[in-house]
């Protein structure tokens, strides 16, 4: 019999080829909080929040992320360094050790389902060796009601067993950890690693395969908010970028965190039902709704908290990427159902670390897309060994780790969709002005929040040169005044001491971008492929 507290529905998990199990099916987040502490797998902090520590993965591990290649995914995926095949017979051998593993123990069981239109529905079903990586599915996947759970039908199911340890002489792997995805068996198989992350990205995969190549549907690694007047606006951007911070704004309505969908009939909708977001350096002041969200229900990850449970989130000796989770409905302003009408402004948030890009500029349709395709942060010191000045980071579309199809695949869909809507697209520069990084300082929150809200508004002029400069070195178009904003704050070389040192970094971050870019060429349009620097500097 499975353990239960709300719902009368058991399960087996025979048909998995788990035998024996103890099954804990469908726990509410206040008994799996309560298993983690008394399993002593967290502690409680101040806030009420779970905190627990993942072991030795604090963060997703990209090297070790792989594809079943076979008839479906033979012709249509991306094979290479992100999209690794894997071999059929292979993953049905460590699927099996990893079940035999999971047999005779405790088990927690959650379904739960992705993506909020009713019209993409995923049926989840999430299997558990701990109780917080399962209260990490609850915060994270949508939850259906006792009604439909009654009736409930998994099409996907993710097993997950970080104490399973593969053999990769035997198994295929690369090292012991492994995330895979089976697109004909409909599994997410994950071992090795206790990090959640793998959990929710692993469906995400599985959708931005899905979607577009059966549903006509572009998946999309952004948040997204709605304005009262019903506009939506969503932010792309890789970790670290700003995207949680800047979509949840008090006076728009969250419609997701980091997963949404764009479908033909000119919606977007969220997949997930809550958030996962940074904490590195979090305070109230800054960030007062996600602050406010850390409170029971929510997960704290790798964080380092005194003898009285307060969290210090400047204490990185751990790791870089401190989490949190929580389900979506901590958050006051959300938008329910989380679906939204077609954006009228897309915001492509990087951190630049060479502090050369314009805070705020607009992107023509060929420069978005080169943009989209591009996918560019930096790395600043400090954040892996052996970084010790900016290092420019290009991840296509915004989320290559997570994009089975070729970028460009995704980018055509986006330039598409994009013109059909008239949407407006700005590139921001969350990172640094005056200089780069350990010169410069960071952007200041307010300021960039005030060009969000000008673009939002419409308050930066017309597309015109009254209104409008010319970038010299990347050729997009920053604002000359913003309201709220220092009229030298727009202009980046202004804010450098010295013009031949500042052009000399943009001329440094302009190759960067043509040489990554190479590799996507023979794919891209003419059109496209003018959208970004148009000359070297040597």
């Amino acid at each position: 019999m499975a353990n239960h507290s709300q719902f009368t529905k058991t399960i087996s998990l025979n048909q998995y080829g788990i035998k024996n199990a103890k099954v804990n099916y469908q726990l509410t987040s206040e008994e799996l909080h309560a298993e983690t502490c008394s399993k002593g797998q967290g502690v409680e902090a101040s806030s009420g929040a779970l905190a627990v520590h993942t072991g030795e993965f604090t963060g997703r591990s990209p090297m070790d992320r792989f594809i079943v290649e076979d008839t479906i995914t033979k012709d249509k995926v991306w094979w290479g360094p992100v999209n690794i095949p894997f071999e059929s017979s292979k993953f049905q051998k460590l699927y099996d050790k990893v079940v035999d593993y999971l047999s005779n123990k405790e088990i927690y069981v959650r379904d739960s389902y992705a993506c909020a239109d009713p019209n993409y529905k995923l049926n989840i079903r999430v299997i558990n060796e701990y109780p917080w990586s399962n209260m990490f599915a609850y915060n994270m996947f949508l939850r259906p009601t006792e009604a439909e759970l009654e009736h409930f039908t998994p099409e996907w199911t993710v097993v997950n067993a970080p104490g399973f340890m593969a053999n990769p002489e035997v198994d295929g792997t690369r090292q012991h950890n492994f995330a895979i995805l089976d697109f004909t068996r409909k599994i997410a198989l994950i071992g090795g690693t206790g990090y959640t992350g793998e959990i929710k990205k692993g469906i995400f995969s599985a959708l931005n395969f899905i979607l577009p190549v059966y549903k006509n549907t572009l998946p999309m690694h952004c948040s997204a908010n709605v304005g009262k007047n019903d506009d939506t606006a969503i932010f792309f951007g890789l970790s670290g970028t700003g995207k949680t911070t800047l979509s949840t704004d008090p006076n728009r309505s969250l419609i997701g965190d980091d997963e949404h969908g764009w479908t033909a009939e000119n919606t977007v909708f969220n997949f997930e039902g809550g958030c996962y977001a940074k904490v590195i350096n979090l305070s109230q002041k800054q960030e007062p709704e996600i602050f406010a969200a850390i409170k029971k229900g929510a997960i704290l990850e790798n964080v380092i908290m005194d003898s009285e449970g307060h969290v210090d989130f400047a204490d990185t000796s751990i790791t870089q990427n401190t989490r949190v989770s929580y389900p979506i409905y901590h958050i006051d302003n959300i938008r329910q159902p989380s679906i939204g009408e077609n954006p009228k402004n897309i915001f492509f948030l990087t951190a630049d670390a060479f502090g050369v890009l314009p805070p705020i500029s607009k992107l023509t349709p060929s420069q978005a897309a080169y943009h989209f395709i591009s996918g560019y942060t930096a790395k600043v010191a400090g954040t892996e060994a052996g970084v010790v000045e900016p290092v420019p980071s290009f991840s296509a579309c915004f989320g290559a780790p997570f994009m089975p199809l070729h970028p460009t695949a995704y980018a055509k869909m986006l330039s598409e969709k994009m013109q059909e809507a008239g949407v407006n697209v700005w590139l921001v520069n969350t990172g640094w002005t005056g200089g780069p990084y350990g010169i410069g300082t960071r952007m200041k929150l307010k300021y960039t929040r005030a060009m969000i809200n000008a673009a939002l508004n419409g308050d930066l002029g017309d597309y015109t040169y009254e209104d409008y400069h010319i970038h010299s070195v990347f050729g997009v178009a920053q604002p000359r005044t913003c309201p709220g904003v220092p009229t030298e704050v727009l202009s980046p070389r202004a804010t450098w001491k010295d013009d031949k040192a500042y052009y000399t970094m943009a001329f440094k971050l302009s190759n960067a971008f043509r040489e990554n870019f190479k590799k996507f060429e023979s794919y891209a349009s003419e059109e496209v492929r003018r959208g970004g620097p148009q000359r070297y500097a040597f």
